[in-house]
């Protein structure tokens, strides 16, 4: 679809001729074209769909063109309004330019200017429009979901961060897919004195090689069949920020090299350009891969191995991660959602091959098998279901007379009075329902003992 297709025209003039005129010759450029022969009627026009480029007739009965800019610009409307008027001065231009038209042209005008004046008007709207997805779309990749986990492994994890994010060197990350590989990536920019620049992501694994390359260093208008235009890589465009290449152990060879000379002095070249570029990057990158291993293959460049590898983060798989599973439950349904006991020990036992992206995509599923928000062990994947692991073995509980004995009793008290309910047990007991969760895994405290059908040894 061309650019002149795309665009969507309302057309307001109470000069039904004049308006005629300007409706056909917009319609045979092949634009989507509306017309209102009022204001009252623009503004119906206005709030049933969204235009790009709009024209004002000034002077108008009823609702003028002025009054009319105003109101689609206190509803924080982007159209673009060019206000068209026979008897300009510059106090009525002034005041247009004030209320916010894009434009102004005085009748009468050779419709060629107009159509420019158009085309310029679309072009400023798709402009202003993709700069605010940019910015919607840094503000997300600086602000993503946290991690989430109190477990042993996870706490290594938090340290590493911490550690090294203010550094400026590169950092491997590495785990099992699903793991959560880019929500580190993230923290660690947070992290980094770059964290008010852009971090920017690509995944080797999702793109053929000739489009990889292009997407990192760019290409100049001509490079190769279907380059238009120049357009920078991501390089440029993460200069000064943060660039994360996730599965660089796909990267092909060819540019592995390209990568490497960027890496040690930051120059770079487009796609059919001699021109050499410098930027300023932080490079984060991650793999499922032994990389020690694709090096010993010949598989992947020693040279660049050691210089993206300066500091490796290994990330643990799930089922390493004892005790994260119901925090990250509580965490992914959210406080309208509850979850019986034998679902939450079926997730628990499981083996998770697809890590922490597997257990989000089965609670999804379970929300739209379940009814009244209350997911039961039946409404969870097959795979769950039927793929138990064993739970990892458990440690005694405290025993004795002392304080932590005593707290242990009051939350097996309350779980036994709520059926086991643990949103209900939370509110009870004072405390959110990610407390209570630390409080059963630190008290091992086990379905059958809530149920009442086994006590705990030596309690």
């Amino acid at each position: 679809m061309s650019t002149a297709t795309a665009l969507s025209l309302l057309i307001v003039d109470d000069d039904s001729e004049f308006r005629g005129l300007l409706v056909r010759r917009f319609a045979q450029r092949g634009y989507h074209v509306e017309q209102a022969g009022s204001g009252e009627q623009a503004l119906d026009a206005l709030q049933r769909r969204e235009f790009d480029v709009a024209l004002f007739d000034m002077m108008m009965p009823g609702m003028s063109g002025l009054a009319l800019l105003e109101t689609l610009k206190a509803q924080r409307s982007e159209c673009e309004v060019i206000m068209l008027t026979g008897q300009a001065t510059v106090e009525t231009a002034v005041a247009a330019m004030k209320a916010g038209a894009y434009d102004y042209l005085t009748k009468p005008f050779p419709l060629r200017d107009l159509e420019l004046l158009v085309e310029k008007a679309r072009d400023h709207h798709r402009l202003a429009k993709e700069n605010q997805q940019l910015r919607q779309l840094l503000a997300r990749s600086q602000s993503g979901p946290e991690l989430i986990g109190e477990s042993t492994a996870m706490q290594e994890v938090y340290r590493l961060i911490e550690r090294a994010g203010p550094s400026e060197r590169a950092i491997l990350i590495q785990g099992e897919s699903g793991t959560g590989k880019e929500l580190v990536a993230r923290a660690l920019h947070r992290r980094s004195p770059r964290h008010d620049k852009p971090m920017v992501i690509i995944n080797c694994a999702a793109l053929p090689e000739t489009l990889l390359e292009s997407e990192l260093f760019g290409h100049e208008k001509g490079a190769f069949t279907g380059a238009v235009s120049s357009k920078p890589g991501l390089f440029e465009v993460a200069d000064g920020g943060t660039l994360f290449i996730d599965e660089i152990g796909e990267m092909p060879g060819s540019l592995q090299a390209k990568l490497l000379r960027v890496l040690e002095d930051g120059s770079l070249r487009r796609i059919g350009s001699i021109k050499e570029r410098r930027v300023n990057v932080r490079l984060l990158a991650a793999t499922n891969r032994n990389l020690s291993a694709e090096v010993a293959a010949g598989r992947f460049r020693e040279d660049l191995f050691y210089r993206i590898n300066v500091m490796s983060l290994e990330l643990p798989p799930l089922r390493e991660r004892g005790g994260d599973i119901p925090l990250l439950i509580d965490h992914f349904l959210g406080a309208d959602w509850e979850i019986e006991d034998d679902a939450l020990t079926t997730l628990e036992r499981y083996h998770w091959p697809g890590n922490v992206r597997q257990l989000i995509n089965a609670l999804e599923r379970a929300k739209i098998m379940a009814d009244d928000q209350f997911i039961r062990r039946q409404d969870l994947p097959r795979e769950v279901q039927s793929r138990e692991g064993k739970p990892a073995p458990a440690p005694e509980p405290p025993l004795g007379d002392d304080l932590a004995s005593i707290e242990r009793g009051k939350v097996v008290e309350v779980l036994r009075r709520m059926s086991g309910n643990k949103t209900r047990a939370a509110k009870a007991l004072g405390i959110d329902r990610r407390k209570l969760y630390r409080l059963v895994e630190k008290y091992s405290i086990q379905t059958a003992e809530i149920r009442g059908d086994s006590q705990p040894s030596g309690g």
